[in-house]
């Protein structure tokens, strides 16, 4: 597939490129430093502005899939599907967050007494992306959400699929940015959420 990917230099965005990239994908990677991105087969990096409706509807037109891989709080939502609507790209994922998880049924993570107050504005502003998308019906949107601790580690293959409880095991509730990667990536090559919410985790 031909797929832009927007925040292709941040964590998330590094290893999804890397992903895709293993795949035999053809990239265009979009990040504000394009310089950052390593030159590699199948990647052309460019400079975007996720502020610019009209410039990144430009940059996106002609793919199957772009993937938004950018902060919430570093971006406007309405901006980004108003620029995937206008490039006439159907296919969305958006790497999500886990603060909009139920922890417990009815309760949201970001809403328990242990969710850190430093991380509360960004997950904030990822729970009302979510609930944006929920009426979008025009775009083949997906909302990926990572366990509760998403850091860098191994690319091991091996973790679960979810709904939207968050999903713990014996050593809590953690999702590698590379095992991340590969949902992300599994779902553009076999779409099985469409218009639907889910989490990944071990």
């Amino acid at each position: 597939m031909r797929v832009a990917l927007i925040g292709a230099s941040g964590q998330a965005g590094a290893r999804i490129l890397a992903e895709l990239i293993g795949r035999g994908h053809q990239v265009t990677a979009i990040a504000r430093n394009p310089e950052r991105i390593a030159s590699s087969v199948g990647v052309t990096a460019v400079r975007g502005d996720v502020f610019d409706e009209g410039g990144l509807a430009s940059l996106l037109a002609g793919h199957d899939a772009v993937v938004s891989s950018v902060r919430f709080s570093g971006s406007d939502p309405h901006v980004l599907i108003a620029a995937v609507r206008a490039s006439g790209v159907k296919r969305c994922p958006v790497v999500g967050a886990a603060g909009s998880l139920e922890a417990t049924p009815g309760v949201k993570l970001i809403d328990t007494p242990q969710f850190p107050a430093a991380y509360k504005p960004e997950a904030s502003k990822g729970g009302e992306f979510l609930d944006l998308l929920r009426d979008v019906h025009d775009l083949e949107w997906t909302f990926l959400s990572p366990s509760a601790v998403f850091v860098a580690g191994e690319r091991t293959g091996k973790f679960r699929l979810g709904g939207d409880e968050l999903l713990t095991n014996e050593n809590g509730s953690r999702i590698s940015f590379e095992d991340y990667a590969i949902a992300v990536v599994d779902e553009l090559d076999a779409p099985a959420h469409i218009r639907h919410r889910f989490t990944v985790g071990y």
